[in-house]
Protein backbone atom coordinates (compact mmCIF):
# COMPACT_ATOMS: atom_id res chain seq x y z
CA UNK A 1 0.00 0.00 0.00
CA UNK A 2 1.22 3.58 -0.85
CA UNK A 3 2.29 6.05 1.69
CA UNK A 4 -0.33 9.02 1.80
CA UNK A 5 1.75 12.40 1.30
CA UNK A 6 0.53 14.42 4.69
CA UNK A 7 2.38 18.14 5.28
CA UNK A 8 2.45 18.59 9.04
CA UNK A 9 2.96 22.17 9.67
CA UNK A 10 4.18 23.57 13.01
CA UNK A 11 6.09 20.59 13.44
CA UNK A 12 8.81 22.16 16.09
CA UNK A 13 6.00 23.36 18.36
CA UNK A 14 4.56 22.30 21.09
CA UNK A 15 1.36 20.43 19.12
CA UNK A 16 2.93 19.61 16.30
CA UNK A 17 6.20 18.51 17.35
CA UNK A 18 3.87 15.31 19.16
CA UNK A 19 2.16 14.67 16.44
CA UNK A 20 5.22 14.19 14.52
CA UNK A 21 6.98 11.79 17.05
CA UNK A 22 3.37 9.78 16.69
CA UNK A 23 3.19 9.75 13.41
CA UNK A 24 7.05 8.70 12.33
CA UNK A 25 5.77 5.26 14.13
CA UNK A 26 3.88 4.52 11.41
CA UNK A 27 4.12 3.65 7.82
CA UNK A 28 1.35 5.12 6.38
CA UNK A 29 2.58 8.79 5.89
CA UNK A 30 5.47 10.10 3.80
CA UNK A 31 5.59 13.15 5.86
CA UNK A 32 6.92 16.42 5.29
CA UNK A 33 7.27 18.74 8.39
CA UNK A 34 7.20 22.59 8.32
CA UNK A 35 9.13 24.65 10.89
CA UNK A 36 9.55 28.65 11.12
CA UNK A 37 12.18 30.14 13.41
CA UNK A 38 12.50 27.56 15.37
CA UNK A 39 15.00 24.45 14.08
CA UNK A 40 14.33 20.73 13.91
CA UNK A 41 15.66 19.01 17.00
CA UNK A 42 18.64 16.97 16.95
CA UNK A 43 16.77 14.20 17.26
CA UNK A 44 14.27 14.18 14.75
CA UNK A 45 16.83 16.54 12.77
CA UNK A 46 18.52 13.66 10.66
CA UNK A 47 15.24 11.05 10.88
CA UNK A 48 14.78 9.53 7.45
CA UNK A 49 11.02 9.13 7.91
CA UNK A 50 10.75 13.08 7.84
CA UNK A 51 11.65 16.10 4.74
CA UNK A 52 12.63 19.03 6.69
CA UNK A 53 11.19 22.57 5.36
CA UNK A 54 11.50 25.71 6.28
CA UNK A 55 8.85 28.18 5.62
CA UNK A 56 7.20 31.71 6.67
CA UNK A 57 3.68 30.40 6.56
CA UNK A 58 2.12 34.00 6.48
CA UNK A 59 3.98 34.88 3.51
CA UNK A 60 2.38 33.17 -0.36
CA UNK A 61 5.60 32.58 -1.94
CA UNK A 62 6.14 29.96 0.72
CA UNK A 63 3.26 28.64 0.96
CA UNK A 64 3.13 27.82 -3.14
CA UNK A 65 6.43 26.29 -2.51
CA UNK A 66 4.90 23.43 0.58
CA UNK A 67 1.71 22.51 -0.64
CA UNK A 68 2.01 21.23 -3.77
CA UNK A 69 1.90 17.30 -3.99
CA UNK A 70 0.58 16.63 -0.84
CA UNK A 71 -2.63 14.54 -0.14
CA UNK A 72 -2.89 15.54 3.73
CA UNK A 73 -2.46 19.13 5.43
CA UNK A 74 -2.15 19.02 9.58
CA UNK A 75 -2.07 22.28 10.24
CA UNK A 76 -0.56 22.93 13.77
CA UNK A 77 1.38 26.44 13.00
CA UNK A 78 0.08 29.32 15.05
CA UNK A 79 1.32 32.40 16.68
CA UNK A 80 0.63 31.57 20.27
CA UNK A 81 1.32 32.40 24.21
CA UNK A 82 -0.23 32.75 27.52
CA UNK A 83 -2.47 35.23 28.83
CA UNK A 84 -0.05 37.99 29.63
CA UNK A 85 -0.27 38.96 25.79
CA UNK A 86 -3.98 38.06 25.42
CA UNK A 87 -4.69 40.76 28.27
CA UNK A 88 -1.69 42.96 27.35
CA UNK A 89 -1.19 42.55 23.93
CA UNK A 90 -4.70 41.39 22.31
CA UNK A 91 -3.67 42.07 18.70
CA UNK A 92 -1.08 38.99 19.45
CA UNK A 93 -2.38 36.21 17.83
CA UNK A 94 -5.03 38.09 15.27
CA UNK A 95 -3.15 38.63 11.83
CA UNK A 96 -0.23 36.02 11.66
CA UNK A 97 -3.04 33.29 12.37
CA UNK A 98 -5.87 34.54 9.73
CA UNK A 99 -3.47 35.20 7.30
CA UNK A 100 -1.37 32.14 7.19
CA UNK A 101 -4.53 29.95 7.27
CA UNK A 102 -6.11 31.47 4.93
CA UNK A 103 -3.18 30.90 2.30
CA UNK A 104 -2.78 27.12 3.17
CA UNK A 105 -6.52 26.91 2.86
CA UNK A 106 -6.81 28.36 -0.80
CA UNK A 107 -3.40 26.72 -1.23
CA UNK A 108 -4.73 23.24 -0.54
CA UNK A 109 -8.08 23.74 -2.53
CA UNK A 110 -5.91 25.03 -5.54
CA UNK A 111 -3.80 21.52 -5.14
CA UNK A 112 -6.95 19.45 -4.74
CA UNK A 113 -5.53 18.24 -1.39
CA UNK A 114 -7.80 15.39 0.22
CA UNK A 115 -7.88 16.22 4.03
CA UNK A 116 -7.28 19.44 6.19
CA UNK A 117 -6.89 19.30 10.14
CA UNK A 118 -6.96 22.50 11.66
CA UNK A 119 -6.76 23.13 15.77
CA UNK A 120 -8.89 25.52 16.74
CA UNK A 121 -9.80 25.95 20.91
CA UNK A 122 -12.05 26.36 22.99
CA UNK A 123 -11.74 30.75 23.76
CA UNK A 124 -14.99 31.76 22.21
CA UNK A 125 -17.12 29.82 24.40
CA UNK A 126 -19.01 31.73 27.60
CA UNK A 127 -18.44 30.25 30.93
CA UNK A 128 -21.36 28.74 32.32
CA UNK A 129 -22.27 25.89 34.92
CA UNK A 130 -22.92 22.85 33.04
CA UNK A 131 -20.35 21.04 29.62
CA UNK A 132 -20.32 23.79 26.69
CA UNK A 133 -21.63 21.91 23.59
CA UNK A 134 -20.56 23.05 20.18
CA UNK A 135 -24.11 25.28 19.57
CA UNK A 136 -23.29 26.63 22.60
CA UNK A 137 -21.53 29.50 20.38
CA UNK A 138 -24.04 31.92 20.09
CA UNK A 139 -21.70 34.74 18.90
CA UNK A 140 -20.82 36.22 22.41
CA UNK A 141 -17.22 35.96 24.08
CA UNK A 142 -15.71 37.65 26.86
CA UNK A 143 -13.74 40.43 25.99
CA UNK A 144 -10.44 39.53 26.90
CA UNK A 145 -10.61 37.02 24.52
CA UNK A 146 -12.45 38.75 21.96
CA UNK A 147 -9.84 38.85 19.17
CA UNK A 148 -8.01 35.22 19.34
CA UNK A 149 -11.93 33.89 19.63
CA UNK A 150 -13.15 35.79 16.70
CA UNK A 151 -10.24 34.58 14.96
CA UNK A 152 -10.56 30.66 15.42
CA UNK A 153 -14.29 31.49 14.60
CA UNK A 154 -13.31 32.93 11.38
CA UNK A 155 -10.74 30.08 10.48
CA UNK A 156 -13.30 27.62 11.31
CA UNK A 157 -15.75 29.04 9.06
CA UNK A 158 -13.02 29.08 6.48
CA UNK A 159 -12.78 25.43 7.01
CA UNK A 160 -16.43 25.08 6.22
CA UNK A 161 -16.39 27.16 3.36
CA UNK A 162 -13.31 25.24 1.65
CA UNK A 163 -15.29 22.10 3.07
CA UNK A 164 -18.09 23.30 0.87
CA UNK A 165 -15.75 23.66 -2.56
CA UNK A 166 -14.58 20.39 -1.65
CA UNK A 167 -12.61 17.89 -2.81
CA UNK A 168 -10.81 17.89 0.63
CA UNK A 169 -12.57 17.12 4.17
CA UNK A 170 -11.66 19.58 7.03
CA UNK A 171 -11.65 18.98 10.83
CA UNK A 172 -12.00 21.90 13.00
CA UNK A 173 -10.98 20.73 16.73
CA UNK A 174 -11.92 23.19 19.54
CA UNK A 175 -9.46 21.61 22.07
CA UNK A 176 -8.93 22.69 25.35
CA UNK A 177 -6.18 23.22 27.20
CA UNK A 178 -3.36 21.13 26.12
CA UNK A 179 -0.51 19.86 28.03
CA UNK A 180 2.51 17.54 27.81
CA UNK A 181 6.22 17.17 26.34
CA UNK A 182 7.51 19.94 24.58
CA UNK A 183 4.90 23.07 25.63
CA UNK A 184 6.25 26.50 26.50
CA UNK A 185 7.49 26.33 30.21
CA UNK A 186 8.64 30.16 30.93
CA UNK A 187 6.43 32.65 32.50
CA UNK A 188 6.43 35.43 29.49
CA UNK A 189 4.73 32.46 26.88
CA UNK A 190 2.98 29.58 28.42
CA UNK A 191 -0.24 28.62 29.23
CA UNK A 192 -0.99 28.13 33.01
CA UNK A 193 -0.05 24.46 32.76
CA UNK A 194 3.14 25.01 31.76
CA UNK A 195 4.03 28.37 33.86
CA UNK A 196 2.35 26.16 36.73
CA UNK A 197 5.23 23.66 36.68
CA UNK A 198 8.08 26.41 35.49
CA UNK A 199 7.01 27.89 38.89
CA UNK A 200 6.89 24.72 40.63
CA UNK A 201 9.82 23.22 39.46
CA UNK A 202 11.87 26.05 39.87
CA UNK A 203 10.73 27.37 43.55
CA UNK A 204 12.36 26.66 46.39
CA UNK A 205 9.98 27.44 49.25
CA UNK A 206 6.94 29.46 47.71
CA UNK A 207 5.24 29.62 44.48
CA UNK A 208 3.13 32.42 43.38
CA UNK A 209 0.09 31.84 41.55
CA UNK A 210 -1.32 34.81 39.19
CA UNK A 211 -4.98 35.68 39.94
CA UNK A 212 -6.84 34.25 43.10
CA UNK A 213 -6.41 30.64 41.71
CA UNK A 214 -10.51 30.68 41.05
CA UNK A 215 -10.48 30.42 37.29
CA UNK A 216 -11.14 27.00 35.96
CA UNK A 217 -9.73 24.67 33.12
CA UNK A 218 -10.42 21.70 31.26
CA UNK A 219 -7.12 19.89 30.82
CA UNK A 220 -6.12 16.89 28.02
CA UNK A 221 -2.77 15.59 27.74
CA UNK A 222 -1.51 15.84 24.41
CA UNK A 223 -1.13 12.41 24.15
CA UNK A 224 -4.93 12.19 24.12
CA UNK A 225 -5.08 15.42 21.38
CA UNK A 226 -2.22 13.34 19.34
CA UNK A 227 -4.58 10.11 19.70
CA UNK A 228 -7.85 11.41 18.27
CA UNK A 229 -5.89 13.63 15.25
CA UNK A 230 -4.61 9.78 14.37
CA UNK A 231 -8.01 8.65 14.72
CA UNK A 232 -9.72 11.61 12.40
CA UNK A 233 -7.30 10.90 10.16
CA UNK A 234 -8.46 7.28 9.41
CA UNK A 235 -12.19 7.62 10.31
CA UNK A 236 -13.85 11.01 9.20
CA UNK A 237 -16.26 10.66 6.26
CA UNK A 238 -18.35 13.78 6.46
CA UNK A 239 -17.00 16.91 4.67
CA UNK A 240 -16.92 19.13 7.72
CA UNK A 241 -16.50 18.48 10.66
CA UNK A 242 -16.61 20.99 14.22
CA UNK A 243 -15.97 19.35 17.56
CA UNK A 244 -14.93 19.67 21.34
CA UNK A 245 -12.34 17.87 22.33
CA UNK A 246 -11.03 17.69 26.23
CA UNK A 247 -11.28 15.69 29.37
CA UNK A 248 -14.92 16.87 30.40
CA UNK A 249 -13.60 17.70 33.50
CA UNK A 250 -13.62 21.26 35.57
CA UNK A 251 -10.24 22.04 37.21
CA UNK A 252 -9.59 25.27 39.34
CA UNK A 253 -6.13 26.75 39.05
CA UNK A 254 -5.95 26.25 42.95
CA UNK A 255 -6.65 22.14 42.13
CA UNK A 256 -4.09 22.30 39.68
CA UNK A 257 -1.42 23.85 41.48
CA UNK A 258 -1.72 21.75 44.35
CA UNK A 259 -1.59 18.61 42.30
CA UNK A 260 1.47 19.40 40.57
CA UNK A 261 3.07 20.43 43.84
CA UNK A 262 2.03 17.03 45.37
CA UNK A 263 3.58 15.30 42.13
CA UNK A 264 6.95 17.07 42.05
CA UNK A 265 7.24 16.13 45.91
CA UNK A 266 8.03 19.76 46.80
CA UNK A 267 6.71 21.12 50.65
CA UNK A 268 5.44 24.78 49.02
CA UNK A 269 3.63 27.51 50.60
CA UNK A 270 1.34 28.87 47.55
CA UNK A 271 0.77 32.73 47.25
CA UNK A 272 -2.07 34.46 44.90
CA UNK A 273 -0.74 37.40 43.31
CA UNK A 274 -4.07 39.70 42.68
CA UNK A 275 -2.07 42.54 40.61
CA UNK A 276 -1.05 39.92 38.24
CA UNK A 277 -2.97 39.10 34.99
CA UNK A 278 -5.58 36.49 34.90
CA UNK A 279 -8.88 35.44 32.64
CA UNK A 280 -11.04 35.28 34.96
CA UNK A 281 -13.05 32.15 33.06
CA UNK A 282 -14.41 28.94 34.14
CA UNK A 283 -15.19 26.09 31.57
CA UNK A 284 -15.71 22.22 30.84
CA UNK A 285 -16.39 20.94 27.71
CA UNK A 286 -19.59 18.40 26.21
CA UNK A 287 -17.86 15.98 24.50
CA UNK A 288 -21.02 13.90 23.26
CA UNK A 289 -20.37 14.84 19.22
CA UNK A 290 -17.10 13.59 19.53
CA UNK A 291 -17.84 10.14 21.38
CA UNK A 292 -20.73 9.68 18.67
CA UNK A 293 -19.24 10.58 15.53
CA UNK A 294 -15.88 9.00 16.34
CA UNK A 295 -15.82 6.55 19.63
CA UNK A 296 -13.39 8.64 21.30
CA UNK A 297 -12.48 9.08 24.88
CA UNK A 298 -9.74 10.62 26.81
CA UNK A 299 -7.35 7.80 28.01
CA UNK A 300 -5.10 10.01 30.71
CA UNK A 301 -6.42 11.52 33.84
CA UNK A 302 -5.03 14.64 35.66
CA UNK A 303 -2.97 13.19 37.80
CA UNK A 304 -1.02 10.65 36.09
CA UNK A 305 -1.00 13.30 33.02
CA UNK A 306 1.16 15.38 35.63
CA UNK A 307 3.28 12.38 36.53
CA UNK A 308 4.33 11.64 32.94
CA UNK A 309 4.70 15.76 32.33
CA UNK A 310 6.85 15.81 35.31
CA UNK A 311 8.91 12.88 34.48
CA UNK A 312 9.46 13.88 30.66
CA UNK A 313 10.21 17.63 32.50
CA UNK A 314 13.43 16.50 34.42
CA UNK A 315 14.79 14.05 31.42
CA UNK A 316 14.56 16.94 28.99
CA UNK A 317 13.59 20.09 29.56
CA UNK A 318 16.33 22.67 30.08
CA UNK A 319 15.33 26.46 29.67
CA UNK A 320 16.17 28.14 26.90
CA UNK A 321 18.65 31.41 27.34
CA UNK A 322 17.66 34.56 27.06
CA UNK A 323 17.67 36.00 23.96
Amino acid sequence: MSKKKLLLCGATGFIGRNILESLIRSDAYEITAVHHKKNPPDTLAKEKKIKWVQADLTQAGDVARVIPGQEILVQAAATTSGARDIVTKPFYHVTDNAVMNSLLFRSAYENKLKHVVFFSCTTMYMPQDSPVKEEDFKGEMIDKYFGVGWTKVYIEKMCEFYARLGPAKYIAIRHSNIYGPHDKYDLERSHVFGATVAKVMAAKDRVEVWGDGSDERDLLHVDDLVDFVELALEKQDKPFELLNLGSGVSVSVKQLVEAIIRASGKKLDVHYDLSKPSIGFKLKINLDRTRKNFGWKARLGLDEGIRKTLEWYRANYKPEPAV
